[in-house]
């Protein structure tokens, strides 16, 4: 299974993060001092991804703004002579194709990635859900890929959550099939603890075959009126092996107020101009509550 394309779905409300993403789209929101599209976009192309199509509500296009070009910004930086800082941001210039799908009502996660059928044609494509960053050696959608490649098969990213947060998630029924490597058997939408079929949630990365557009629409809306992906992953289960991979990484949830925190602690720490600050920081606020 070679995958070329890849779908970002960007069109939430972003109600999680309000007030702050009342203007300014939670994918813009940065992590330190980068915009989580940017992230996603960095690693769809670090995993070898030719071709990206980002969904979006109807006239938010401030994620797709930000690759392009700020012309006389980067005339000013060039002559302050500040040429680091405008590397760094020549970098954001549309560094991969990049179309664009329109989801115009929040119907489910299902019927955005719906919206980018006619883009992604007739082939395999992965999709990435940008609340969720990844930290990873190897980038998180390239560790799914191998996977895909290796047994011609879709798979998901897994993640060990906590008893008490399986009612957050997709949580899937797995049997082993090999090292961090499950096939998928059932799966449960956000169940209760003594009802969730195992501790592992589906994260935020896909890699999935073109036929799961016509089992999303054959998908019915579930609570809310809402298309779930999950309805039409169990129904491609029935048809083909899906495999999930539990993941090699750090995985910050930006849509969770915590979850934004600590990717900026987690973030800030790698970045040597602030780490040893940051550092100390936090050594004083550990020790104000000790």
């Amino acid at each position: 299974m070679k995958v070329r394309k890849a779908v970002i779905v960007a069109a939430g409300l972003g109600t999680r993060m309000l007030p702050a993403s009342k203007v300014i789209p939670k994918e813009i929101l940065p992590v330190v001092d980068t915009p989580a599209i940017q992230l996603i976009v960095e690693e769809a192309i670090a995993s070898g991804i030719e071709e990206i199509i980002v969904v979006i509500t109807p006239g938010r296009t401030l994620v797709l703004d930000h690759f392009n070009p700020a012309e006389d910004l980067e005339r000013h930086l060039e002559g302050k002579g500040k040429h680091d800082i405008l590397h760094m941001l020549r970098k954001t210039n549309r560094p991969a194709k990049l179309t664009t799908a329109h989801q115009h009502q929040p119907l489910g996660l299902g019927h955005a990635v719906l919206q980018a059928r006619e883009a992604v044609g007739n082939e395999p494509f992965a999709v990435f859900l940008p609340d969720d960053i990844i930290d990873a050696k190897t980038p998180c959608l390239r560790q799914l890929l191998d996977v895909a490649e290796k047994h011609d098969a879709p798979v998901v990213a897994l993640l060990r959550v906590p008893k008490s947060e399986l009612s957050k998630y997709g949580i899937v029924a797995v049997k082993p099939a090999g090292e961090r490597l499950y096939q998928l058997t059932g799966m449960v939408e956000k169940p209760t603890p003594d009802k969730a079929p195992s501790e592992f949630a589906i994260m935020g990365r896909y890699v999935l075959p073109a036929e799961i557009f016509g089992l999303i629409e054959k998908s019915k809306p579930g609570a809310g009126g809402e298309i779930q992906l999950t309805d039409a992953l169990l129904a491609l289960a029935e048809q083909r092996k899906i495999y999930g991979y539990e993941f090699e990484g750090t995985r910050y949830d930006l849509g969770d107020r915590a979850g934004f925190i600590m990717a900026q602690v987690g973030y800030g720490l790698k970045r040597p101009e602030v780490a040893d600050r940051l550092r100390a920081y936090l050594d004083t606020v550990a020790s104000r509550k000790s």
